[in-house]
């Protein structure tokens, strides 16, 4: 396999400074784009979108807790051992995370954005507005214990 070689565009500003897995459904965060590689032309039209695509780097996640084969889901062994392909975990072999988030204003470089699920000082790969076309055509199918795993993650609050 051939080696990729990444830079971010921009560093995720956000309350959260710890992993965890609930209630992102009401984090306001801001998303600084690399003033050293982009001018504010880089985000010129940007504001037009009510969502946007993120894709980060889970820099926090230690290589020694990456997983390659199949895991329960959360540690929950009531639900079924799967691949860490067929599921989101942050463990991933390559920690890349993607997340779609409400864009709530564009100032320059920075984009507020709300239930982006990166905690702070994450780096950002790359920002893409949220276009519908891109939604999966069709009806779209998944197991009963992945709705159980989403059933708190975009919850506004947090544990009480």
């Amino acid at each position: 396999m051939e080696t990729i070689t990444v830079y971010p565009v921009g560093t995720v500003e956000s309350p959260r400074k710890e992993m965890t897995d609930d209630y992102w459904g009401d984090i306001v965060s801001v998303i600084h784009m690399d003033s050293k590689q982009y001018t504010e032309e880089a985000t010129a039209g940007l504001e037009s979108f009510s969502h946007l695509e993120v894709v980060f780097y889970m820099n926090q996640v230690s290589e020694n807790r990456i997983q390659t084969g199949a895991r329960h889901p959360r540690n929950r062994t009531d639900w079924p051992k799967t691949g860490i392909f067929a599921q989101r975990a942050k463990a991933r072999p390559n920690r890349i995370g993607v997340s779609r988030c409400q864009l709530l204003r564009v100032e320059g470089l920075a984009l507020t954005v709300k239930a982006l699920d990166a905690i702070h000082g994450t780096p950002v790969l790359d920002v893409k507005p949220y276009m519908k076309e891109f939604g999966p055509e069709g009806p779209v199918r998944q197991p009963e214990w992945s709705t159980e795993v989403m059933k708190h993650y975009y919850l506004k609050g947090s544990k009480s």
